[in-house]
């Protein structure tokens, strides 16, 4: 077998690659691209003979995903990805000082992947449906966060120089279109108070709300109440600053919008939707998260423990000397853990067991994230087993044995 550590940067990649027992046979800086792989190839091939397998080529790196990491998936190199955390404490073995290299690291990687192989997770053949559903469902995500970072900018500059337009757009939310349409017309106290109600509702008009006479007259009269003066100059400065963050979140309004219907499309389109969407409290975006982040590689959790523990919402225990104790995991994938929160949160309204088991967590005096945590841990289990007998969610199957408890 031939063992190989790739640190990888944004134009190159330093490798290294050892055998069996460790012995370095050979190392390059590679370049991106496809006269990098080819090199990779060459370089295997040279030193791994003519008997040597795909699968017999065992690849450590710092990450999951890329051409260069796909490239390699498909030549049948096993590949693992390391966790930078990892590596680091891997490379206190060899010294304390710091010190650090590109070639150093690669070296590291392959003395990774050849000793302790079997305590890293291989990267997943996720079919190319499942890698479509990832891109497009973290990149909506993460403009949803991109949006909650430039709200709380806006909200920080208005209770600065304006703080009765958070009072009058509340109804509407700051972050909807039509209030941000309403700041970007009147962006300063004085102008505000001149916005008619025809305005008003006009604005409301265009974007389908209901009541749109008493809401125009709400935030009208909110508008038009007493505020505190700023100077003329400090004031003009202070809404170009909210201008800007207002006609930044109706772009990231659109493109959220536009992105959810690809999420929807891809999802939809996976073999696996119709398993995920019978779970109780999952929609087509959350469904799309969870397909997402586990990945659908039937092979990558041996168990339901596996597919738990990767999820983070399988506790983890600390024991050393008289001491033990079982805490939550903190380290872990958040963009999964916030989408099966929220599955758990939703599930509650609509499936009777988990409303059972959460009443229960919550009686053993557990607050209602770590409840929620518990119940979202259940889920995971619950969904492995649908995916592995490839068989819709059932009500009295999954909580059968909580039933048979709960009469005993």
């Amino acid at each position: 077998m031939l063992f190989i550590g790739d640190d990888w940067a944004e134009d190159h990649h330093d490798v290294e690659v050892q055998d069996g027992s460790g012995r370095r046979l050979g190392a390059a800086r590679l370049p991106e691209g496809v006269e990098g792989i080819a090199k990779l190839h060459a370089l295997i091939a040279r030193h791994g003979g003519e008997d040597l397998e795909a699968e017999q080529v065992v690849v450590g790196i710092e990450t999951d995903r890329g051409p260069w990491v796909q490239a390699l998936l498909a030549a049948g190199y096993q590949v693992y990805a390391v966790n930078p955390r990892q590596a680091a404490r891997f490379k206190e073995r060899y010294g304390t000082s710091g010190a650090k290299s590109d070639k150093g690291d690669a070296h590291a990687l392959a003395d990774m992947v050849r000793i302790d192989r079997a305590q890293l997770r291989q990267i997943a053949g996720d079919s190319d449906q499942g890698q479509a559903v990832k891109v497009v469902a973290r990149a909506h995500q993460s403009l949803i966060w991109e949006r909650t970072r430039n709200f709380q900018r806006l909200r920080s500059t208005l209770r600065e120089y304006f703080p009765g337009a958070l009072t009058a757009y509340a109804g509407l939310e700051l972050t909807s279109t039509d209030a941000l349409e309403l700041l970007i017309r009147a962006p300063t106290p004085e102008r505000a108070a001149k916005l008619t109600k025809q305005q008003i509702t006009t604005v409301l008009a265009r974007h389908r709300r209901r009541n749109r006479d008493q809401r125009a007259a709400a935030i009208q009269s909110t508008l038009r109440e007493p505020q505190l003066d700023i100077a003329a100059p400090v004031a003009a400065a202070y809404a170009a600053a909210a201008t800007a963050h207002a006609r930044l979140l109706i772009a990231l309004n659109e493109q959220i919008d536009a992105l959810e219907g690809q999420v929807k499309a891809h999802f939809l389109a996976h073999p696996d939707a119709d398993i995920h969407l019978s779970m109780p409290g999952i929609g087509e975006i959350t469904g799309a998260r969870v397909l997402a982040e586990f990945g659908d590689d039937p092979t990558r959790y041996a168990s339901a423990k596996a597919r738990k523990n990767y999820a983070g919402t399988s506790p983890i225990t600390r024991a050393s000397g008289k001491t033990r104790t079982v805490q939550a995991r903190f380290v872990r994938n958040n963009r999964l853990a916030d989408a099966l929160q929220r599955q758990a949160f939703c599930a509650l309204q609509n499936s009777p067991g988990a409303r059972r088991h959460y009443d229960k967590q919550r009686a053993r005096d557990l607050d209602y994230n770590p409840a929620l945590r518990q119940l979202g841990n259940r889920f995971v289990g619950i969904l492995h087993g649908c995916l592995k007998t490839r068989t819709h969610y059932d009500e009295a199957t999954a909580w059968a044995h909580h039933a048979n408890l709960a009469t005993t």
